[in-house]
């Protein structure tokens, strides 16, 4: 597992407001950075250099941020916009269409919550992204409607339309006929919860 660092604070040429209050603030969020760019990529490498890259630009950047406002809305937002200008630059990639190389990638699960898990990823995963990334958001991130909003950069009314058919297609997908059907893991419970 690669460890996450804040840049050490320079002597000369420290940016405006990167200050040894910044430094803890963006350590304390890298948990839940680490689990929303996993969230967008399925990719442990990839995932954590979104989070290096969101780090070193609110480093940069840090007297940006209005202090009082949520820090952890500000730093999502950073990511997010980095992960979609990623995507944009992989355009021309070759993916793996047919899923040989992710196919060998898989293993049988040890037990019943890996299990769930998996199909619960598996049907995550087909998800349209704006739905996926509402639901992430609002339901294992714990962001309220308004914050996901605001890194999303639409309404509120789109956010909860967006979870609420991201809920109604993991029921479906998943083959449950409501929340009561949810197994033991949290992160499917998280997401399949009351809108």
């Amino acid at each position: 597992m690669t460890r996450m660092t804040v840049p050490a604070q320079p002597q000369n040429n420290t940016p405006p407001g990167a200050d040894a209050e910044m430094r803890s603030l963006l350590l304390g969020a890298i948990p839940a950075l680490r689990a929303f760019a996993y969230s967008l990529t399925y990719d442990l490498d990839r995932s954590d250099d979104l989070v290096q890259d969101t780090l070193v630009k609110a480093w940069v950047k840090a007297d940006s941020f209005q202090h009082g406002t949520n820090l952890t809305a500000w730093l999502f937002t950073i990511l997010r916009n980095a992960f979609y200008s990623e995507l944009r630059k992989r355009k021309r990639e070759v993916g793996d269409a047919d899923g040989v190389m992710a196919g060998k990638l898989t293993s049988l699960p040890a037990q019943e919550v890996s299990l769930e898990l998996r199909e619960f990823h598996e049907a995550l995963d087909l998800l349209p992204s704006s739905q996926r990334e509402a639901l992430v958001l609002v339901g294992a991130q714990a962001f309220t409607y308004e914050e996901a909003a605001e890194i999303c950069g639409v309404a509120v009314g789109t956010v909860k339309s967006r979870v609420s058919r991201a809920r109604l297609r993991l029921t479906k997908a998943l083959g449950m006929n409501g929340v009561d059907e949810i197994g033991a893991d949290a992160a499917t419970r998280a997401a399949l919860g009351p809108v």
